[in-house]
């Protein structure tokens, strides 16, 4: 039987989206499960998940995938997923304790004791990453001060794919952009580094193996075919991070293309043959999954997330209808905000519903809406969100845009479906916004191409071309433009002002809902 599907599964925050696409770049089917137990936030900026969650959603969806068709025609299996989390494993490959996400910043004490005996600036030179709590190391260094008796049965800690790809094969290793992201990394060196891992007093082993993306990492064992459905001996790619899958998604495989992901985070991505460092450490850059390339990232913490919040808090309303009618809520939400005026009245939304990464930095940050008077609607509310989520990003195209010329933007993601905030992101980028064909599925669609590329399906990264096409592009509005040159600084402002308080609010005892 011909192997002609490829099977790509992205494991991201709240659920794992399983995707069949043929070697011509056809999506062929695409299935959702969402984690049964779903994210556990706590402590004000504690997020943990139950790896075994990831394991019985990447079963299901495989399974719900596989009806109707012939597992032999699966070529190989390749896994995107979610970044910077610390999965602690024993010896034996057992999960000893949940998965502090990419989010997740409990080790905020132990990164600045570690910045004392190591200097951040080179630290970021080595890494491309600041030492910042919501990655890998600072989340293992809490682990060993807080929970010794744990740390003491761990052998190593892994990314969330690399879990899988353990569950799948009984192989486990990482790869250079999942390794990128866990703060001991050496970028240009593409190794370990032990400079980094000797100031922690950790070794090498605490952290997985490393291999290229586009390389078989094992075959399905039978326990894990029994389980998901597929076929015993099934090709198992190591795949990548999400975040450098959506970058191989969309087409940036070369120098050139910068693309932003909207999803429950968001990011600015673009491709390079060299780190892009940032002065002021506000930037961060991967590794590639493409081999000697780099991935150069800024991202908002709650992106998507800040407006389900928004769905969730403010629009009872909307949600009603979309009951009512079946229409969806987003949908609806967006009408309503189409209603409000650009620059939402002056009112701004700080989207730092979970601290925030670049450029702020900031774990204590905070949510905050600023600038509301008797006037305020609940239009100027709405829409201030999308604004406050994209005048944050638009802060870091800005900052990219110091050192490399960003000309237009592709977009993909759940929240690039909404026309109006295409607009919102063309006004605040100013450059014309690319929707692609695929939006939700383009983060495994480059597992797919990853996982093709390991089998010998694709001859290289520039197969990506016959999966993607450009449906729409939306021009900047010069007058809008306009008033979000003037609005960006006030929103900088907002943010600065409000440091003191932040640092206050981090020393007050937390509240329980």
């Amino acid at each position: 039987m011909t192997k002609d599907l490829l099977l790509a599964h992205d494991l991201g925050t709240s659920g794992n989206k399983a995707t069949l696409f043929d070697q011509s770049g056809r999506l062929v089917r695409s299935v959702t499960v969402s984690y049964e137990h779903g994210t556990r936030y706590y402590n004000g900026s504690w997020a943990e998940q139950n790896p075994h969650d990831w394991w019985h959603a990447v079963c299901q969806s495989t399974q719900m995938l596989l009806e109707g068709i012939e597992k032999e025609r699966i070529a190989v299996v390749s896994l995107s997923g979610q970044m910077m989390g610390a999965t602690p494993l024993d010896s034996e490959g057992r999960v000893l304790f949940a998965s502090m996400i990419y989010c997740d910043q409990r080790g905020e004490e132990q990164t600045q004791t570690f910045a004392k005996r190591f200097d951040p600036e080179r630290f970021y030179r080595i890494t491309g990453h600041r030492l910042a709590s919501v990655y890998a190391l600072s989340k293992i260094l809490w682990l060993r001060e807080t929970h010794p008796e744990i740390y003491a049965e761990m052998t190593c800690s892994c990314a969330a794919k690399d879990y899988i790809n353990f569950r799948l094969t009984g192989v486990l290793a990482t790869d250079a952009s999942d390794a990128s992201g866990m703060n001991a990394y050496d970028l240009e060196k593409a190794c370990w580094s032990e400079e980094i891992l000797s100031a922690a007093n950790l070794s090498e082993t605490i952290f997985p193996k490393v291999a290229a993306s586009a390389s078989i990492l094992g075959e399905v064992t039978p326990e894990a075919a029994e389980a998901t459905g597929l076929a015993p001996g099934t090709p198992v790619a190591v795949g990548g991070g999400d975040g450098c899958c959506a970058g191989v998604g969309v087409g940036s495989v070369s120098p050139g293309h910068a693309y932003n992901y909207l999803g429950s985070s968001s990011w600015i991505g673009v491709t390079t043959d060299k780190p892009l460092l940032d002065p002021g450490m506000r930037t961060m850059t991967w590794a590639h999954c493409v081999p000697g390339l780099f991935h150069p990232t800024g991202s908002v913490q709650t992106a998507g997330s800040s407006y389900a919040w928004l769905k969730n808090t403010f629009c009872e309303e909307e949600r009603a209808e979309s009951e009512k009618t079946g229409r969806d809520v987003y949908e609806l939400i967006n009408e309503k905000i189409a209603t409000a005026p650009v620059g939402s009245g002056n009112v701004f939304f700080l989207p730092y519903m979970l601290g925030e990464r670049s450029p702020r930095w900031n774990p204590n940050a905070r949510g905050a809406f600023i600038g509301m008077n008797l006037e305020t609607s609940r239009g100027h509310m709405l829409r201030s969100v999308l604004e406050g989520i994209t005048m944050n990003l638009g802060l870091i195209v800005r900052i990219m845009r110091e050192q490399i010329p960003l000309k237009d933007m592709r977009v993909i993601g759940g929240g690039a479906k909404g026309a109006i905030w295409r607009q919102i992101m063309a006004d605040v980028y100013d450059c014309p916004i690319h929707k692609l064909n695929v939006l939700e599925e383009a983060t495994s669609m480059g597992a797919a191409v990853i996982g093709g590329v390991a089998v010998g399906m694709f001859d290289d990264f520039s197969a990506i071309e016959r999966f993607i096409r450009v449906d729409d592009i939306i021009e900047p509005n010069a007058e809008h433009v306009a008033i979000y040159q003037r609005l960006l600084p006030v929103f900088d402002q907002c943010y600065h002002a409000l440091v003191p308080v932040y640092d206050e609010l981090a020393r007050l005892p937390q509240g329980r809902s």
